[in-house]
């Protein structure tokens, strides 16, 4: 029993006794749903939980649906997360209880669990979240689905009086599909939301051979420049040495590239848009210069 499992059923079938399975080599998650001591309990272990719970009359939602679909857009301390009917069960410690309607084409089935789709799963995220981890989920969920963010107005007009409905539309409009991480995502609207203009995510640099030189995570191409998050990856000795051979031959097409962490963007959005501002203000005049 490396997964979660149902207690009863262990012991119903003679697999352990109800010492053993209330000693200390097993974990309860949830009554009567357990795991063994020392096993990571992840997100996809703690939603796979959820769904023993609530097997036969709930669905897995939100950000346990992400996670289980490989959206993998949720804090790492998020709590599991079911839809059921009626009050048949309630919040308790680590685990969100939903009682929102939900249609037959917007459930699917992961590795036998029902989850709901990608795009409900977006829609239901998108009403529950502060703006920028909305955004987040739904950039991640879309690029998984292969969806457009306003799909998302299609559900919301297939349920007209859902609660927080009226979050829907300022989330489309931020959100974009190309993003590959939910911190790209962040850089995008620390930039959007201090009023610089909205970059183009996942640019490709060709050269003049129709060469590819570099995808950049966001980019103004009419003044050529570009904007890059690095995270823990871009670290390593032999990234660090190719992020370089790119950033000189972006520099020999005419590119300026600006790169942030995590705490950068996290910690000084202001200085972040600051510096993308103000690096655009002064292409924008070197190239009325030239063209002068």
């Amino acid at each position: 029993m490396t997964a979660p499992f149902r207690g009863s059923d262990a012991v119903l079938a003679g697999r352990l006794s109800r010492n053993v399975l209330y000693g200390p080599r097993f974990v309860r998650v949830f009554p009567d749903i357990y795991v063994p001591a020392g096993c990571s309990l992840s997100l996809s272990i703690r939603s796979m939980a959820a769904h023993l719970l609530v097997e036969g009359y709930g669905v897995l939602v939100g950000y346990s649906a992400a996670e289980l679909l490989g959206a993998a857009c949720a804090p790492r301390d998020a709590d599991a997360e079911v839809g059921v009917p009626g009050l048949s069960l309630r919040d308790r410690p680590g685990l969100r209880v939903h009682r929102d309607r939900l249609a037959d084409d917007e459930i699917a089935e992961v590795m036998g669990m029902l989850v709901t789709t990608p795009l409900r799963t977006a829609y239901d995220l998108a009403r529950w979240l502060p703006t920028a981890e909305a955004v987040a989920a739904v950039d991640a969920l879309a690029r998984l689905g292969r969806f457009r963010p306003d799909r998302l107005m299609d559900v919301r007009r297939r349920y007209p009086r859902a609660r927080w409905r009226c979050r829907i539309p300022r989330v489309v409009e931020l959100a974009d599909n190309r993003a590959e991480s939910a911190m790209e995502t962040r850089c995008r609207l620390v930039l959007v939301q201090h009023g610089v203009p909205r970059p183009v995510a996942q640019y490709r640099v060709r050269d003049n051979d129709d060469n590819l030189i570099a995808r950049l995570d966001l980019a103004y191409p009419t003044h050529r420049v570009g904007v890059e998050y690095d995270g823990r990856e871009h670290r390593e000795h032999g990234r660090v040495t190719k992020d370089s051979r790119r950033d000189n031959a972006l520099a020999a097409l005419g590119w300026v590239v600006l790169r942030f962490t995590a705490d950068d963007v996290l910690r000084q959005p202001h200085v972040v848009a600051q510096r993308v501002r103000d690096t655009l203000a002064l292409r924008a005049k070197q190239t009325r210069r030239y063209s002068a």
